[in-house]
């Protein structure tokens, strides 16, 4: 069972408290983790893992980075540039709808995480999770609830997850331009949900959702 958690335990930016415990300990790989497009009805869902330098100046550097879902797109798209050019090393994974749909949401985030970890070109000591655990892997691992609000790591990682699977998503909508998908991003909006009705399912629709189902049935 997991502790009670006080929201009152949220600074009002995401900081390096986490990261600098470890580092102190002598761990200084830590790998940032978060994913996007977990409660899709439709695409794959992504993760990505960000490992940031052991220098204090790295919080001013990405001052403004935040959990992705408090940014704007153009604030997304900004910030993952800098990241990418300022972190130790990143990585991007993904799993598909097959996946999803045959091994279950959460094996599959798990899948996509490990895909991510894969593409870091430095294994890290350690992760910080956002609320997630990955339990066949032998490296320590925290998850924290609201991760992507208090760890400075995880709020990276969860801009290039969001980044980096709207521009697949947006890509999906030129195949299929009547969903809409380069605005709802596959998530279960009135608009994507008339598409369904209007249009039918498309081969990115995950049909192990209930939502998804229901529209078959």
């Amino acid at each position: 069972m997991r502790p009670r958690f006080d929201p009152a335990e949220i600074p009002p930016a995401p900081d390096l408290r986490f990261e600098t415990e470890l580092w102190h300990k002598g761990i200084l790989q830590i790998a940032g983790v978060d994913e996007a497009g977990r409660g899709c009805w439709a695409g794959p869902v992504s993760a990505s893992a960000v490992i940031l330098p052991q220098d204090p100046n790295i919080l001013i550097t990405l001052k403004g980075v935040n959990d992705s879902k408090k940014l704007r797109p153009d604030q997304r798209a900004i910030w993952s540039k800098i990241i990418k050019k300022k972190a130790l090393t990143w990585g991007v994974g993904f799993a598909s709808v097959e996946e999803i749909d045959q091994y279950g949401i959460v094996p599959s985030t798990r899948l996509a995480v490990k895909r991510a970890l894969s593409e870091l070109q430095v294994f890290p000591e350690h992760l910080l999770l956002d609320y997630l655990t990955i339990p066949d892997l032998c490296i320590g691992q925290t998850s924290l609830i609201k991760g992507d609000a208090r760890s400075l790591s995880i709020a990276a990682a969860s801009i290039l997850a969001k980044t980096n699977r709207d521009t697949v998503m947006s890509e999906f909508a030129r195949e299929y331009p009547q969903f809409g998908f380069e605005s709802h991003k596959g998530y279960g909006t009135a608009v994507h949900r008339k598409a369904m009705n209007d249009y039918g399912l498309t081969p990115l629709h995950r049909r192990s959702f209930k939502p998804v189902q229901t529209m078959i049935s």
